[in-house]
């Protein structure tokens, strides 16, 4: 019976033992898994707000990228580089050259502005001074100032005044057409100012601003010799003062070339209307004289044959 007691006891105490092992192991093998579900619990209800968060990180715009500065460099053989270190002579050549262009733009604009309006007063007169009953009421019609009117003026006071002891011995025809050619060449000589200026500055300009290139390369072979030798730095100055002479001396050449051969055939065109005109004012002028002192000279003898 004793001995049964003992085998119980430490049958017992055997389980004790192999329960009292068991149950740590349990609980390490439980562990991670509980972590496992205690942490997706955060994480599952941290998800909306990353998501959220996301979304307005997408929304946001990209600001543009910063322009890269750009490095500016002066020119040390620009025109300003050729004004500051130039002597007396470079500025003279230079000023020169300026004046001659402005001179030279400033009559191509004032002559052209004028032979537009001497258009427009030839097809004024060939509106209104054809049509009109008598001369005098055509030249009433035309614009004042114009050219037209001056010519037809001229022609027919030259009718009304041929008298006098000298103007007598000139027959009335010869008289009416001095008068009229005077008037049509004082009107051509007013269209040809100007042009003069322009064929001058067209042939000239070149030579100077070709002197301002020999003066130029004077300065860089001085500049050479003082040296002692041709480094890039002592010739680019003066080569460039050179260079630069020439392109001022050509651009302002060309330009007036061109002007005065475009204002030369338009002025053609425009003389050749006014001497239309001039001619057929003419015929007009003289055939009214002539009815005019015929019908004159009929009434006297019909008086005196009554």
């Amino acid at each position: 019976m004793s001995t049964t007691r003992n085998r119980l006891s430490a049958l017992a105490a055997a389980l004790m033992i192999s329960a009292m092992t068991i149950s740590p192991l349990a609980a390490i093998a439980q562990t991670p898994a509980a972590a496992s579900a205690t942490a997706s619990a955060p994480a599952a209800a941290d998800a909306p707000k990353a998501a959220d968060a996301a979304a307005s990180l997408a929304d946001t715009p990209t600001p543009p990228p910063l322009p890269a500065a750009k490095e500016t460099v002066d020119n040390p053989y620009g025109l300003d580089a050729l004004w500051k270190g130039g002597d007396f002579v470079a500025r003279g050549t230079l000023i020169i050259l300026v004046l001659m262009s402005m001179g030279s733009w400033y009559i191509i604009i004032t002559k052209l502005i004028e032979q537009v309006k001497l258009m427009g007063q030839a097809n004024n007169a060939k509106k209104t001074f054809w049509k009109a009953a008598t001369v005098e009421a055509g030249v009433s019609g035309l614009k004042p100032n114009s050219a037209y009117r001056f010519i037809a003026e001229n022609g027919v006071n030259s009718t009304h005044h041929h008298d006098g002891a000298l103007l007598e011995q000139i027959d009335l025809n010869t008289w009416v057409t001095m008068s009229i050619q005077r008037s049509v060449e004082k009107v051509q000589s007013r269209l040809q100012d100007g042009l003069a200026f322009l064929a001058t500055v067209g042939s000239t300009a070149p030579f100077v601003g070709l002197f301002g290139t020999v003066w130029g390369i004077y300065h860089a072979l001085t500049a050479i010799g003082i040296a002692g030798q041709a480094s890039i730095d002592k010739v680019a100055g003066p080569v460039g003062e050179a260079l630069i002479m020439t392109a001022i001396g050509l651009a302002v050449a060309v330009p007036a070339v061109l002007g005065y051969n475009w204002l030369v055939r338009r002025n053609k065109s425009a003389m050749e209307e006014i001497r239309s005109f001039s001619a057929d004012l003419h015929s007009v002028l003289l055939s009214g004289v002539m009815s005019s002192s015929s019908a004159v000279q009929v009434a006297h003898i019909n008086k005196k044959v009554g």
